[in-house]
């Protein structure tokens, strides 16, 4: 079944209990549309030979200093067993290491390694590469209107930061 952009309008407008004009529903839907877009591009760049859940765990990992598997799982909104296959398989490349936790010998960390470290620097490299030729390419009123965007687009995800503030 293929949806419309007036389907999405529809839809979004029952979603968290507001109304939600027309031109607000049509925007977010194109917003969401050239952010998947433009992600699914950057993924595409970047192919360290990670699945985008290995990509987003090391990330992760790297974010939070040496987190336990309970606390990686729940930050990528997984299940532990899901984390421990992830995490295997970052382990299998030289990416992460577990470590006993120093208060407490029975809980095992997580570290990320010069390679993993390495490896998310190349991958966030190409990535920003891959955009800045793209900035290239525009007029510099629309490299400086994209600059005001993303200040609102940190803006708007900015109460997410609590919850996912990691950048694979």
């Amino acid at each position: 079944m293929e949806i419309t952009l007036s389907d999405e309008r529809t839809m979004a407008a029952g979603t968290q209990g507001t109304s939600v004009d027309g031109d607000d529903a049509e925007l977010a839907a194109r917003l969401r549309l050239a952010v998947t877009r433009l992600h699914r591009c950057l993924r595409q760049q970047a192919d360290a030979g990670l699945t985008p859940s290995q990509a987003s765990a090391l990330a992760g990992i790297e974010k939070l200093g040496s987190p336990t598997l309970g606390a990686l799982a729940a930050r990528e909104a997984v299940q532990p067993p899901s984390m421990t296959r992830i995490v295997v398989a970052l382990e299998t490349m030289g990416y992460v290491t577990r470590v006993a936790d120093p208060a407490d010998r029975r809980v095992a960390r997580i570290t990320i390694t010069p390679s993993g470290e390495g490896v998310l620097r190349h991958t966030r490299s190409l990535k920003n590469a891959f955009l800045a030729d793209r900035l290239l390419q525009l007029e510099p009123a629309d490299r400086a209107a994209l600059g005001d965007l993303t200040a609102l687009l940190e803006r708007l995800v900015e109460q997410d930061d609590l919850v996912d503030p990691v950048v694979p």
